[in-house]
């Protein structure tokens, strides 16, 4: 096996060499061929690596070194390739015809250990940039410009338009529209009534008044031992609650406020004197008894609660 690894890399020297030997021009129109026809940076080897790369060369060339394999556990390298490969269709997109010599290539270090050794990596996504080595935009160094990406991908700037979307999103709003236009009539009755806003305003503010977000952000429990076998429904001190606890304040709060909107819309409208005695002592006994057994419960959240009302003394 080592044998035919060593024959194998032998032979991708002698085809980089032989690649190599080519004019600036005909590699570049071979590569440049190759990121046209895959419309994406160009998958690289060793021997492609360096016959792209090699000097001399009157074009630019961006080379990603990568490490996508599993095996590598680049997670780095996995969020990056998929702005590599957009940025690289984005480019063979606005230039067909090849006029800012520019190409784009990837070379996964599964394809390309040699080059990775020679270069000395260590890491991975690396990004190299060769300039022109001739020619009237030639750079003053051979080297490379290396980019280092440890802070995390950075995010292509100039995306193809996503014509799906946008149809998506037309269809969504049109859909929308014509759904507005055709049950409007029948829903806009039903969205102004006063009643049903009244309502729900009630129940919210009687869901946030008795502690409900409370209990989704400690995540309480519903109930608690006494620690004597039984169950007790209230947990003391103002730091902590129960599920059932804030239910059954929820109820009460719930009960007094029916209680104070019959008294003042209800028992007003109602015309028999007498009725209208026994419904209002009726509904102030209710109260009463509520406010009684609120106060016990404060009693209960806090012994040092000084008020309270019969029957819950």
């Amino acid at each position: 096996m080592r044998f035919l690894s060593i024959v194998a890399s032998a032979c991708a020297l002698v085809a980089g060499a032989v690649a190599a030997q080519k004019s600036p021009e005909q590699r570049f129109l071979d590569f440049h061929g190759r990121f046209q026809a895959a419309a994406a940076p160009v998958g690289l080897d060793d021997a492609s690596y360096k016959a792209l790369t090699s000097a001399p060369r009157d074009y630019s060339v961006a080379v990603l070194l990568t490490a996508l394999g599993p095996r590598f556990g680049c997670q780095l390298c996995r969020e990056f390739h998929p702005e590599w490969d957009l940025i690289g269709r984005s480019w063979a997109k606005g230039d067909k015809a090849g006029e800012s010599r520019m190409l784009f290539g990837t070379l996964d270090f599964a394809d390309g250990r040699d080059s990775f050794l020679s270069l000395g990596l260590q890491t991975a996504p690396v990004l190299l940039f060769f300039p022109p080595t001739q020619g009237p935009h030639a750079a003053a160094s051979r080297d490379p410009v290396r980019y280092d990406f440890t802070s995390g991908p950075p995010a292509a700037e100039q995306r193809p338009v996503n014509y799906l979307r946008w149809a998506s999103a037309i269809t969504f709003l049109l859909g929308i529209g014509t759904l507005a236009m055709t049950a409007g009539p029948y829903l806009l009755p039903i969205i102004q009534n006063r009643n049903l806003w009244a309502a729900g305003t009630m129940i919210a503010i009687l869901l946030f008044v008795s502690g409900h977000m409370f209990n989704h952000i400690r995540k309480v429990p519903y109930v608690a031992g006494d620690g004597k076998g039984g169950i007790t429904y209230f947990a003391s001190g103002f730091q902590t609650q129960l599920g059932l606890e804030t239910q059954i304040i929820a109820a009460i709060y719930g009960l007094l406020t029916f209680c104070t909107i019959a008294l003042v819309t209800r028992i007003a409208r109602m015309t028999n004197p007498q009725s209208q005695l026994v419904a209002a002592l009726a509904w102030l006994v209710i109260m009463f008894v509520a406010n009684s057994f609120l106060l016990s419960i404060f009693r209960i959240k806090n012994s040092g609660y000084p008020f309270s009302l019969p029957p819950f003394m």
